[in-house]
């Protein structure tokens, strides 16, 4: 059920009762214009937008904060108003007889005063006499056509919407177009390197493959499945998998490997086992090994990389975590996470928040994903993970997966790809670290040299 009015539409009349947001709940052309169905959809909901549509363009209409119903009775409410739009802007008429604001009719849609009603006597018609409790003129509110090509009303709920985005990002094709070029040329700055290798940890259901798909679905330009993903309550994922994603079905390999393991859970050996992680993180495990919940990996195991170079380790950790969820995480989950990090943060890697299902968790971001930084509600959500995983807020960052599309979204890929370019970063900071490391070796091995050089000889 699409609404007719207009998002500008919406926003203006919701910038006359503050933070607010617009929920369709009767549509007359789908459930009906009569009176029955009006109140079988609308009684006892309010606050209500209610907006009439007819030939000659207008959009025109009343709000009251006060519930429906077929009492027959006039209901006081001196914040009701009726509206017109002229062009964008909207014309508004405070009611003048609050004591006999809105009207209870059994056979009519909504009711303002004497001076309005819609879906009159359930027919697709207005019943209009002005100057009775609101003051407006007919040609006007109207056009002086009353007849109703569409009836909508619409339920006022409190909105989450902040008055700006919170972080600035551009929803353009042309920043898709840079983001793209930008994870393509991108080079590690240690030649011994060739592709950044960003580990997904998460729960079980978070959404790790489902973001690898959704990355591998923007270079290859359609909405692909090539790593397992899905709905479970345990993990699709059973080995350790390398994905290298290209661009193009025949293109080059982009400089970036996204490691998927095991989903996290709850309980006591199932799902990845914390011990494994270290060996992971270091680059001991193969390619398709196969985990094993009740025993960890072993050095003699078929596979098993004694001597890993910096290629094959970990140069990022990405936790991918449900937005939907975090609020209702188990301790033990809560728990495994925190092991983990203390892992990771022991070994010096880089990490991350990929925070998905965002479009679950707000009606504001399903309606648009261009409105992620300016929902309040996913602010918050947000700032929760930071706290519950212990990392700063900087490097949380919301995405939306492919999951049920079968085309690409620009604004969706915009996101992914903004995340991708954070993980790479972040990788830079990985081997800026490592580059230090390394010249603080060498300057203490150089120190030591000129000491012994120094000493007296016997």
């Amino acid at each position: 059920m699409n609404p007719r009015l207009t998002k500008n539409q919406q926003r203006t009349i919701c910038s006359q009762l503050g933070r607010f947001r617009l929920q369709l709940l009767y549509k007359a052309s789908i459930h009906g214009f009569t009176g029955a169905a009006f109140h079988q959809r609308c009684d006892n909901r309010s606050p209500t937008v209610s907006v009439g549509y007819n030939n000659s363009g207008y959009v025109f209409g009343g709000y009251t904060k006060q519930p429906f119903s077929q009492s027959g009775q006039y209901v006081n409410d001196d914040q009701a108003f009726l509206f017109t739009f002229s062009g964008e802007k909207l014309l508004k008429y405070p009611v003048t007889g609050p004591g006999y604001a809105v009207k209870m009719v059994a056979n009519s849609g909504p009711y303002f005063g004497e001076a309005l009603a819609l879906v009159s006597g359930s027919k697709p018609v207005v019943y209009n006499n002005p100057g009775n409790y609101y003051n407006f003129t007919a040609a006007e509110m109207h056009g002086n056509d009353l007849n109703l090509t569409e009836c909508e009303v619409y339920q006022v709920e409190e909105s989450t919407e902040l008055e700006k985005p919170w972080r600035t990002i551009m929803w353009e094709s042309q920043k898709r177009k840079e983001l793209i070029e930008s994870i393509k040329s991108y080079k590690p700055p240690v030649s011994s390197v060739t592709k950044a290798r960003v580990l997904l940890i998460g729960p079980v259901g978070a959404g790790k493959s489902s973001f690898f798909n959704s990355v591998n679905s923007v270079f290859r330009g359609h909405v692909t499945s090539q790593a397992i993903s899905g709905s479970s309550t345990t993990s699709l994922t059973t080995q350790f998998r390398t994905y290298s994603v290209k661009a193009g079905r025949e293109g080059k390999p982009l400089p970036l490997i996204l490691c998927d393991t095991m989903g996290l859970e709850e309980s006591k050996g199932v799902g990845l086992d914390i011990d494994d992680m270290s060996s992971i993180l270091k680059g001991h495990l193969p390619d398709c090994y196969q985990f094993n919940p009740s025993a960890p990996l072993h050095a003699e195991a078929h596979g098993y990389h004694r001597s890993p170079g910096l290629k094959d380790k970990i140069h990022c950790v990405a936790y991918v975590i449900d937005a939907c969820k975090i609020s209702i995480m188990p301790k033990g989950l809560e728990e495994k996470l925190d092991s983990v990090r203390r892992k990771v943060n022991l070994i010096g890697i880089p990490q991350l928040v990929l925070l998905t299902k965002v479009d679950e968790a707000c009606p504001l971001v399903k309606e648009d994903v261009t409105n992620i930084y300016k929902s309040g509600y996913i602010k918050d959500v947000m700032q929760e993970v930071s706290s519950r995983l212990g990392v700063p807020l900087s490097c949380v960052v919301p995405v939306k997966n492919y999951s049920e599309e079968l085309e690409l979204d620009m604004d969706c890929d915009i996101l992914l790809l903004s995340a991708v370019i954070q993980m790479l970063r972040f990788v830079d900071n990985y081997f800026d670290e490592v580059s230090d490391r390394l010249n603080i070796n060498q300057s203490l091995a150089s120190d030591l040299v000129i000491k012994l050089s120094n000493q007296p000889k016997i």
